[in-house]
């Protein structure tokens, strides 16, 4: 599907006007939307923008990484959106010419859709031109990063609070999962954090000075979503490293009992085993009362090394 938004001169609004007229001496700048376009429509970005080869191959091959390329007077942007239900990253792909956007995408894009309807409503944001209408884009791209980093911040609030031993178990596939959206996140957020930077740093888009303010905006809004990523993966590994951490001293635990019994029982089973041998002359086997005493010394050994070893805070 193809759209046309056209601003004319005097910031009027004029929708689905042909390709052809958009050229129009009364047309002050025009917006045109491809959307998941079919073969004949998709050729319109050779044919009647003559957009640079290696652009158009872009378009068309996901996913590339966010990054921007000058060509002459056309600037070339691929961008990324985020799904807000497997955190995926969506390609959105956007020239800026010097009187024109042209935004490119498969996927159903709620935030060109956002962008579309505030430049068709609002005379304001047309007086400003392609430039602004690029920043509402961007703007709006980066804008639906935040519920996902907050709904991520809530559960990790959610786990710490309820984080014991009884418990721990069954968050650790939770933080792990967790750690895998937030990956999932900073190879989104990094990427365009770094693409604004080139933006706002760069002097080959004209007009880019007056709407510098705008640009710097988003990009201290993507350094927040970076540092706020980056915390939440310290706190997942700081809850991994406390399950580690409660597992090893729970072992060391149960190692130690372990040893203690084993310990005790040391000297009771060489006392058994000595008096198990079939010799025949042990003076000790044919005494009376040999079996009760040996009893009570086994009994003795395992009360008083108890006691030592309880004294020595083992069981602590």
């Amino acid at each position: 599907m193809i759209r046309t938004l056209a601003v004319t001169t005097d910031f009027a609004v004029i929708h689905d006007l042909p390709l052809e007229e958009l050229s129009a001496p009364s047309i002050r700048w025009y917006w045109v939307d491809f959307y998941n376009p079919d073969e004949k429509e998709a050729l319109n970005l050779k044919d009647h923008f003559h957009f640079h080869p290696l652009t158009i191959e872009d378009c068309f091959h996901f996913m590339q990484r966010p990054k921007v390329d000058h060509y002459q007077d056309v600037h070339f942007f691929v961008m990324h959106a985020i799904d807000p239900k497997t955190l995926d990253a969506e390609e959105v792909d956007m020239y800026l010419g010097s009187n024109y956007i042209v935004t490119f995408h498969l996927h159903e894009s709620r935030e060109i859709e956002d962008a579309w309807a505030r430049v068709s409503q609002q005379e304001s944001l047309r007086n400003q031109g392609q430039i602004h209408a690029a920043y509402l884009v961007l703007d709006n791209l980066v804008d639906q990063y935040f519920p996902s980093v907050y709904q991520i911040e809530d559960l990790l609030d959610d786990m710490e609070n309820k984080m014991n031993a009884e418990a721990i178990d069954a968050l650790m596939n939770q933080v792990f999962e967790i750690r895998s959206q937030l990956l999932k996140l900073r190879r989104t957020i990094v990427p365009m954090r770094d693409l604004l930077y080139r933006i706002i740093s760069s002097d080959r888009i004209e007009q880019m000075r007056e709407h510098l303010v705008f640009f710097t905006d988003i990009h201290d809004h993507l350094l927040k979503l970076s540092e706020m990523v980056d915390s939440n993966r310290e706190i997942t590994a700081d809850i991994r490293d406390s399950y580690i951490s409660l597992n090893s001293n729970r072992m060391n635990t149960i190692m130690k009992t372990l040893t203690v019994i084993t310990t005790i029982f040391m000297p009771l089973t060489f006392i058994a085993g000595l008096y198990g041998m079939n010799f025949a002359y042990m003076p000790e086997l044919e005494w009376h009362w040999g079996y009760f005493a040996i009893l009570a010394i086994m009994l003795g050994i395992g009360i008083g090394m108890f006691a030592w070893f309880q004294k020595k805070g083992w069981f602590k």
